[in-house]
């Protein structure tokens, strides 16, 4: 039987394994899968980043340069942009993209594009299992009907199963290796071998669910949780700002009770690859259902408008200074969407830049991790920042809270500082302003 032959090689880790998408997901996998002694390989239609993973390098941060190039030099680690190479894969791992269009629907041409691969060139006996953020039917929908236009029985000739990644970039304590895994399988013979197989390269706890609408459906509840209410601490931050009272120090009191309140934190709107995005997935299905997202889409439209709100108060500031936003020079410290890391996948700084840019501000930025960024066309290049440069600016605008910003040096030698994030907290003085 192909599940016998398949656990065997599992367990005596023989398999191959294939990952598909080579980004803040795809890379990591492809790494925890050659250290645990898996020959893997990378797939990706951009052969840049091929060529980069077989040159022995890293393009993601929290991977490192140093261990792609020594598991590269022990052959367990390769990267290839050739998909009919899946044929001699034993387990494969979808890791491609999610998001969402300007009218927040789903996208999700990249998951159908790397499911044709699979179906394509994919061997009898083989593991699939699908990783990217979706909305709950995908793996059923999409997947596997194309697993069994090719003749494929779905858990006798073929594995198919749902994992949401759970990577939080620039996270120092839970990464790929140790965050727990849901796996659900699309029959028990199916769940049970991809749980056998993260079980195999990572160290998390793996918990199994009864099918992969329940993984998928779980992935989309834990961001839409914190999606929410990143947006009724935003909505406390303006009530707070009109009674003149400081929401940071209200959140402090709040978090002293030990049970019943998890601490979240305003700003000028959640980024990255999942919080701003998943909750639409959602919002996108619940429709065929008729069923109403009310809080869902009360929630994107108090984060959405957090931008606008941010630059709004930054006008404010320099009104109240007797200058006016447009012609004003503004500095924003900040383009990734959270600190230290290089990631400005939704970030709301951009959109906070193309604001202050519509405006006719003379606008530059701080990133150390971001060299440059692209806003409509124009290519802006991360000025770099010293004393000189904060004394120059009419205002400096902290949009992300890197490590790398002196707080002190800040507050001393701007003449204003608008501040989304709370660098400045213990910090006074007549030319700060806070969120």
């Amino acid at each position: 039987m192909y599940s016998d032959s398949l656990r065997g090689k599992l367990e005596n880790k023989s398999a191959a394994a294939g990952i598909i998408g080579m980004g803040y997901v795809g890379l990591p996998l492809l790494v925890n899968n050659a250290m645990s002694g898996l020959c893997s390989t990378g797939f990706d239609v951009n052969g840049a980043v091929v060529d980069i993973i077989n040159s022995g390098k890293s393009h993601i941060l929290d991977v490192s340069s140093d261990t792609v190039k020594e598991l590269r030099d022990t052959g367990k680690l390769s990267a290839s942009a050739d998909f009919s190479k899946l044929a001699e894969c034993d387990v494969i791992v979808i890791c491609v993209p999610t998001p969402i269009d300007s009218h927040y629907q789903p996208d999700i041409s990249y998951v159908r594009s790397a499911a044709e691969e699979v179906a394509e060139n994919v061997s009898a006996g083989t593991l699939v299992v699908l990783e990217s953020t979706t909305y709950p039917g995908t793996t059923e929908e999409i997947v596997q009907p194309l697993l069994e236009k090719r003749g494929f029985e779905i858990g006798k000739d073929i594995f198919l199963a749902f994992s949401a990644e759970r990577v939080d970039p620039g996270n120092k304590k839970y990464n790929t290796r140790n965050t727990p895994k849901v796996v659900g399988g699309v029959t028990p013979v199916c769940t049970e071998l991809a749980a056998l197989y993260y079980g195999t390269v990572l160290e998390g706890a793996i918990h199994p669910v009864s099918s992969p609408k329940v993984a998928e459906l779980e992935k989309i509840l834990e961001n839409s949780f914190r999606f929410v209410n990143i947006a009724l601490v935003n909505e406390f931050a303006k009530i707070c700002e009109k009674m003149d009272i400081p929401v940071w120090e209200v959140i402090d009191a709040a978090k002293t009770k030990p049970y019943g309140f998890m601490a979240f934190y305003p700003g000028p709107g959640p980024g990255g690859h999942c919080i701003p995005v998943d909750p639409m997935y959602l919002t996108y299905k619940a429709k065929e259902y008729k069923c109403s997202t009310s809080m869902i889409e009360a929630a994107c439209e108090i984060n959405s408008g957090m931008p606008q709100y941010c630059v709004s108060r930054v006008g404010e500031v320099l009104n109240n200074a007797g200058k006016p936003l447009k012609g004003s020079k503004v500095l924003m410290l900040g383009m990734a969407y959270k600190p230290n890391i290089n990631d400005i996948r939704e970030s709301p700084a951009i959109e906070m830049a193309r604001l202050f840019i519509q405006y006719g501000c003379d606008f530059s930025y701080n990133d150390p991790f971001v060299p440059q960024v692209d806003i409509d066309g124009k290519t802006l290049k991360s000025a770099g920042l010293d004393k000189a440069v904060l004394e120059a600016a009419d205002i400096v605008v902290i949009a992300t809270d890197h490590s790398a910003y002196d707080a002190a040096l800040i507050a001393e030698s701007s003449r204003l500082v608008f501040d989304t994030r709370n660098l400045m907290a213990g910090i006074d003085g007549d030319n700060i302003h806070r969120l």
